[in-house]
């Protein structure tokens, strides 16, 4: 999902930095292979080492048949799966490769080694053209305007994204849903570790809803509906991965932070309309909550995101009257979220207990319709 530089630059005075990439007039030029390891994150080169053996592997014809039909209606598959369950010669050192780039991912984006396997593939561009197929990482900087694939024979090429080629083009990404939901868990682990308090499942702080909950119910903020801006995807990117940090004062009147996942927004510029609970009232002492909206746009460290949120909230004393913190938490986002990357989507500031009908963010970039909601107690 991208999201405009200005808003990020309105909204938080922030540098940002980007590559500027001249694209090729054709759809795909064969250009000499460029040593780009220093400028890539960990997470990019473990993608691009992944997509290199996956383009030699499909030299392959048994493999890239086998291949090909796994992904044809343009399905996400695990590219892990994919080659470990394939009995073809190509597929065995594919399949290692893959697995250690697996490892690579995970460790650079701070999930435990649990977590399994994150890469994914589909299958894009001109699949029916009989072409030689190339291969692609999915970028994670929402502006560039090329990327470079690779051939059977690993020569590079270069993809305009602003045109869809006119070759079969697989696509090697993050499963981001997956990345999400094992990242929101390390969020609010590592958050209340260092003594903020969330919702984590082994948090012990007083506040969490088992003990702060009435034995009637609880009152909460839903969301009716919510929309992004459209910003033009291109043929190359995939599902946006959103989630959402709250923030407040819990009952004790220390900071308190909860994550909210939003596995259905997948695209700018449509309406979805979830009945999803952002802001649950009984864990919070005053009526009033921010929400911060980010994305995972690949190279997103949930490690790093704790501990820096940690680091300033836990400076936010409670003097008697609600304080905004959207600030501190997107001021507290590592600077290499910031560069080449679009993960701060928008902020919403005091949110109400009371409050329902539609509120922007503050960046203009999204719109959330509210209702009050009461869940009963069982």
């Amino acid at each position: 999902m991208s999201v405009r530089k200005q808003l990020r630059t309105a909204l938080c005075g922030l540098a940002l930095t980007g590559v500027v990439v001249t694209a090729a007039p054709a759809t795909a030029v064969a250009t000499p292979a460029v040593n780009s390891a220093a400028k890539k994150s960990p997470v990019t080169a473990a993608e691009d080492a992944a997509a290199r053996a996956l383009a030699r592997s499909l030299a392959d014809s048994a493999w890239r048949a086998e291949a090909g039909r796994a992904v044809a209606d343009g399905t996400e598959r695990g590219l892990g799966a994919l080659a470990g369950g394939s009995r073809t010669r190509a597929a065995a050192p594919l399949a290692a490769a893959v697995a250690a780039a697996d490892r690579a991912v995970a460790t650079a984006k701070g999930l435990p080694a649990d977590t399994g396997a994150l890469l994914t593939v589909t299958l894009t561009g001109a699949t029916h053209s009989g072409r030689a197929p190339l291969v692609a990482v999915e970028p994670s900087d929402d502006e560039a305007t090329a990327v470079t694939a690779y051939d059977t024979h690993g020569r590079a090429h270069t993809l305009d994204v602003s045109r869809t080629p006119d070759v079969p083009v697989y696509v090697v990404g993050v499963d981001g849903e997956k990345a999400v939901e094992a990242g929101t868990r390390v969020l609010e682990r590592e958050l209340a570790a260092a003594g903020v308090a969330t919702a984590a499942p082994d948090a012990t702080t007083p506040t969490t809803s088992a003990t702060s909950a009435s034995s009637t119910g609880f009152w909460t903020s839903r969301i009716t509906s919510v929309r992004l801006d459209d910003d033009k995807e291109t043929w190359i990117k995939g599902d946006a991965e959103i989630f959402s940090i709250v923030s407040g004062f819990g009952l004790d009147g220390k900071v308190r932070v909860d994550t909210v996942t939003h596995p259905y927004l997948d695209d700018a510029g449509t309406t979805y309309h979830p009945n999803q609970i952002l802001v649950n009232w009984s864990l919070y002492k005053y009526n009033l909550a921010d929400a911060v909206m980010m994305e995972d746009d690949g190279d997103t460290d949930y490690s790093a995101l704790a501990k820096a949120i940690a680091a300033a909230l836990l400076t936010i004393a409670d003097l008697g009257a609600y304080i905004p913190l959207v600030d501190p938490v997107v001021d507290a986002v590592p600077s290499s979220f910031w560069t080449d990357d679009a993960d701060f989507v928008d902020a919403w500031y005091t949110l109400a207990r009371e409050m329902t009908g539609t509120r922007d963010g503050a960046g203009a970039n999204g719109r959330f319709t509210f209702d009050r909601y009461w869940v009963s107690a069982l």
